[in-house]
């Protein structure tokens, strides 16, 4: 690691491990430990990433394949090499920084150096538990280099940011800078939206998804969608053995998880449901963020939004009993599209032709869950090309026609999976039953509908399974679950229209 960029006066901690770095960050007084052993941190107030805050540097040797607008917002470089200065100055002025070198990418050819220098020991904790280690099979075929300082803030009228928050990428140059937010969302999707620029240029669709097998290794499932749709909930099954719960890769020889580590929410998680993430997140070397925990006995109610819905654990996948630490698998046999449809019209399970593939993975339709970002206190009905917009960096449809070729090139089957509201919308009806969830995801796993009679839905063309084993045939026909068959037909119109609307312009 290049240590030279710190002099002297700066105790550079390189490598300290995560026992270590759990004492540093108690020591902190920025941190507490659980009755259970796992460290309690608080960011409030940012409790979700900041997207408004985020920014690419426009240079020459990138510019050209960089999808600029809302989402990839353009940053000055020489404004970049100013404020990197400033950083830079503010953590050599700390006295302390903590170093880690780390991977992202469990392919031996496709995964990249990370390097990370942090202010805060818990965030270099989290480091080394969302990356790999550096000791992994293969070289990197690039490195990047994230300084992290989440208690410096920003000047907007000087440093040309957004706020007192910025997240600032050089792709480029391979370096990002973070400053003015202690969420350690950040660092873990900075690197994600890195992944998203450089293996579609060798050729391999990175994807936000969970992935997990059955017991025979080829039968991989993949799960598409944003945060709080389902995606860890659904890849963390006791009956299958889990790949990874957030970032993949999928190329010429299978999928690969990006991260070491899960980064799961845990807003109202039982053991009853979510046994996996239950355990793993109370223990020792594991991270909860922006949970509620009493003072004195330091029990966490995990019921308890005070602070955020958007509460989250970070633990090494080790943790997990089920997991597949090579973080490599097959190719998909099934696809799932989640959506957590707040309109309660979408079918809880429907079987996608070629074309609506390609059109529902544009759309990524969704609703925004509380928390997920500043300022969203409510659900609320929006579309995420390829169910990660926040994270592309080129074009959406380069990565859906990649989806496409590679599931018609390898044989998978995809399905639309809402995981939203039924009986009604938010406020009327009520959240899908997780058991019925599951039902129907094994139902497809298993192989139980691939000759099972469909009939097309008449509002959207969506053709649905007419009996899943464990799921009453009513919840399958949304229009039947309403008490108000009216109101049930005005609301899919209704988003339908919208559905077109957004496909007219993304296409």
């Amino acid at each position: 690691m290049d240590t030279k960029l710190f002099p002297s006066t700066v105790e550079l901690r390189v490598g300290w491990s995560r026992a270590r770095l759990i004492e540093a960050a108690l020591a902190s007084s920025r941190a507490q430990l659980s009755h259970t052993g796992a460290l309690v941190i608080n960011t409030v107030p940012y409790t979700g990433r900041s997207p408004n805050d985020k920014f690419l540097v426009r240079e020459p040797s990138t510019a050209d394949k960089i999808w600029w607008g809302e989402v990839n917002r353009p940053f000055d470089e020489d404004g970049f090499e100013r404020l990197k200065g400033k950083v830079l100055a503010y953590l050599q002025g700390k006295g302390v920084v903590y170093a880690h070198t780390l991977r992202a990418g469990a392919h031996p050819r496709h995964n990249i150096r990370v390097r990370v220098f942090t202010e805060s020991p818990a965030h270099a904790l989290f480091s080394t538990i969302m990356f790999r280690p550096d000791d992994q099979e293969g070289e990197p075929f690039r490195t990047y280099t994230i300084y992290h300082a989440p208690y410096f803030k920003a000047n907007p009228a000087v440093d040309g940011t957004n706020s007192e928050a910025f997240v600032i990428l050089h792709l480029g140059r391979g370096e990002i800078i973070i400053g003015g937010t202690p969420y350690a969302g950040e660092v873990k999707k900075s690197i994600f939206t890195v992944l998203n620029y450089e293996l579609p240029e060798r050729g391999v669709l990175s994807m936000h998804c969970s992935a997990n097998y059955g017991r025979e290794r080829k039968d991989v499932s993949l799960f598409f969608g944003l945060s709080g749709t389902g995606k860890t909930t659904l890849s963390m099954d006791t009956e299958r053995v889990i790949i990874g719960d957030d970032e993949h890769g999928w190329g010429e020889d299978g999928v690969f998880n990006f991260e070491g580590g899960s980064y799961a929410k845990v807003i109202r998680i039982s053991p009853e449901y979510e046994p996996l993430i239950f355990e793993a997140s109370q223990r020792f070397g594991s991270i909860l963020e922006n949970v509620v925990m009493d003072p004195d006995t330091r029990i966490v109610d995990f019921n308890d939004s005070t602070f955020t819905e958007n509460t989250r654990a970070s633990f090494p996948l080790e943790f997990l009993p089920n997991v597949d630490l090579s973080g490599r698998a097959g190719h998909p046999r099934t696809v799932f599209f989640l959506a957590a449809d707040a309109f309660g019209v979408l079918p809880p399970l429907a079987k996608l032709t070629a074309e609506q593939i390609r059109d529902y993975f544009l759309l990524g339709y969704t609703a925004k869950l509380a928390g997920t970002e500043r300022g969203v206190k409510d659900p609320q009905a929006t579309f995420s090309p390829c169910f990660g917009a926040p994270f592309l960096v080129h074009e959406p449809k380069r990565y859906a026609d990649m989806l496409v070729d590679f599931v018609q090139r390898y044989g998978a089957s995809v399905w639309l999976l809402n995981t939203g509201w039924t009986g009604g919308p938010y406020g009327v009806g009520h959240r899908m039953p997780l058991p019925h969830t599951r039902a129907m995801v094994h139902a497809v796993q298993q192989g139980l509908l691939d000759d099972a009679p469909l009939e097309q839905e008449p509002y959207f063309g969506l053709w649905i399974p007419t009996q899943v084993p464990g799921v009453p045939s009513e919840v399958l026909r949304p229009w039947q679950t309403w008490d108000d068959l009216a109101a049930y037909e005005a609301q899919a119109r209704a988003l339908k229209e919208r559905f077109d609307q957004v496909l007219a312009r993304v296409r």
